[in-house]
């Protein structure tokens, strides 16, 4: 049995539902120390006039290296109707869009205190999207304690794994020998990113699937998964 484990991310970029779409058991690692300038509350989409981030203003100014599921979004700034204006003006055009933006407009209308609640809101409605069934789990209800390495294989065992899907950047810190010892190989994503289909000019890699699912819509799964498309790596 294959188990993934990643933080949640606010509108992740393709590469997660891969991994997510690729296990078995999948666990976002919601009860480890907040990175202020990772991809927890911000992701891109593309412009007529480029690439465009969207970042969830939060609250950690005064806080003690916060956990990530404590994390308060800053609710002075209206930050929802940004990102929702920012999607319906340059998605209005794409093929899918009255098929996708009813969601994003459902979440945009709520009033989020936690950021790790948005984050899970957001990718389970996308999993849904697109039809992926896998199991999430949180890291903080499994009880879990140790350094970085021994949670992950104490996070593998209570799920029944034997094998664990870990991101490519895992190898610079991945002891699998020690993850062999515990009866559990390491797999290492190797993500070739797919070309798809999109508005405003030449094809631009590495956005947030907000990108694919309103440009390809039922095909996004299949384009996930490198399925009928070339990469984009063949491609430059």
């Amino acid at each position: 049995m294959r188990a993934g484990i990643l933080q949640p991310g606010y509108l992740p970029w393709l590469g997660f539902f891969e991994q997510v779409a690729r296990s078995d058991s999948f666990v976002l690692y919601d009860d480890v120390q907040y990175d202020k300038h990772g991809w927890r509350n911000r992701n891109r989409i593309k412009t007529a006039n480029g690439v465009q981030w969207l970042t969830v203003p939060v609250l950690t100014t005064g806080k003690d290296k916060p956990l990530i599921r404590d994390v308060e979004i800053d609710n002075i700034y209206n930050w929802r109707r940004k990102h929702l204006t920012a999607i319906q003006a340059n998605y209005a055009k794409a093929e899918f869009f009255s098929d996708v933006f009813g969601f994003f407009d459902s979440i945009y209308r709520k009033e989020w205190k936690l950021l790790v609640d948005l984050d899970i809101a957001l990718i389970l409605g996308i999993l849904d999207m697109l039809g992926l069934p896998t199991s999430l789990r949180l890291s903080s209800e499994l009880n879990i304690v140790g350094d970085r390495v021994s949670r992950l294989i104490s996070i593998c065992k209570v799920l029944g794994a034997d094998v664990f899907y870990e991101g490519k950047s895992g190898e610079n810190y991945i002891d699998e020998e020690t993850f062999l010892a515990a009866g559990i190989r390491v797999e290492y994503q190797n993500y070739l990113h797919p070309a798809y289909k999109q508005l405003y000019g030449g094809f631009v890699p590495y956005l947030s699937i907000v990108d694919l699912l309103f440009n390809e819509g039922p095909r996004s799964l299949d384009i996930l998964m490198n399925g009928g498309k070339k990469s984009w790596e063949a491609e430059a």
